[in-house]
């Protein structure tokens, strides 16, 4: 049977169907309601109300800045948490090859769940006996109120989520690494080649599947950042931490507004998209 034959058999299986359905239907829903007034505790059934909902959105300055606030800190969080993993895993791969307490050590932050880590954070960021604060008043600077300061809370959280998810970068990168041919870097260094030549023309090239992968998971796991926000600033101050899961939540959740909420999710879920295909074709291609 070829390819093709196994494909349309596999794809026309019970099991398939059922996984399918599970997965679109919630989508389909969602959609459907975007373009209604639900409301919750409505006692009507909700009215077609076309384009209104995304009309509204676009016009709302909260959610434009929610947009704003989300997608710069997915560029801003996957650029720095993948050169980081990148240079943990050349750095171990190198240096400490077999040392498997290390990597343990290296990826306890990920280990954590996101709410704790937000709360042990919380703890060490706080304005008057935040651990932090008091070694800055040890060399004689003022405490920060880093979670309350229009200047610091968007890159406290920053630095909060590269601490705990640059790990998961550095064991998908280090794992591509250990499946190097080393027969490759021999043959490099026969032909003279340093360092920094083997790195850019061997170890590149062979784990950019690996890349592209964590590019990918950490462009789609942080466009759902939620549970830092809501803990660590509820979206303020000034809305400058608002992101859209966080705005989802505030006016589909708490304000029982579906299908203004439902509106929400399908523009991010949008730019989600917008934001991976590039990277999931790379991936198809090779």
């Amino acid at each position: 049977m070829g390819n093709s034959k196994r494909f349309a058999v596999l794809m026309t299986s019970p099991t398939m169907l059922l996984l399918a359905a599970f997965t679109i239907f919630p989508l389909i829903f969602t959609l459907m309601y975007s373009f209604t007034d639900y409301y919750f505790l409505a006692r009507g059934a909700p009215k077609f109300v076309g384009a209104d909902n995304f009309i509204d959105l676009f016009g709302n300055v909260y959610f434009r800045q929610a947009i704003w606030n989300t997608v710069k800190f997915v560029i801003l969080a996957v650029i720095i948490e993948t050169s980081f993993g990148l240079f943990l895993a050349a750095f171990v791969n190198n240096s400490f090859p077999d040392n498997k307490i290390l990597r343990t050590v290296i990826l306890f932050p990920t280990l954590m769940p996101p709410v704790t880590a937000a709360l042990m954070w919380q703890t060490m960021l706080s304005n008057n006996y935040g651990i932090i604060n008091q070694l800055l008043g040890l060399v004689g600077f003022a405490p920060v109120n880093w979670l309350m300061d229009i200047r610091t809370a968007f890159y406290a959280i920053l630095v909060i989520d590269v601490w705990q998810y640059a790990p998961m970068a550095f064991l998908l990168i280090y794992a591509s690494m250990q499946t190097i041919p080393q027969v490759q870097y021999e043959a490099a260094k026969i032909d003279g080649a340093g360092l920094w030549v083997q790195f850019w023309k061997i170890t590149i090239p062979n784990i950019t599947p690996g890349l592209l992968m964590v590019i990918l998971m950490r462009t789609i796991d942080t466009f759902r950042l939620f549970d830092k926000v809501n803990i660590l600033t509820k979206g303020g101050p000034a809305n400058t931490t608002a992101t859209m899961t966080q705005f989802i939540y505030q006016q589909g959740v708490r304000g029982l507004k579906v299908g203004y909420g439902s509106a929400a999710s399908i523009v991010m879920t949008v730019l989600v998209l917008l934001f991976s295909i590039s990277y999931v074709r790379k991936m198809l291609k090779r």
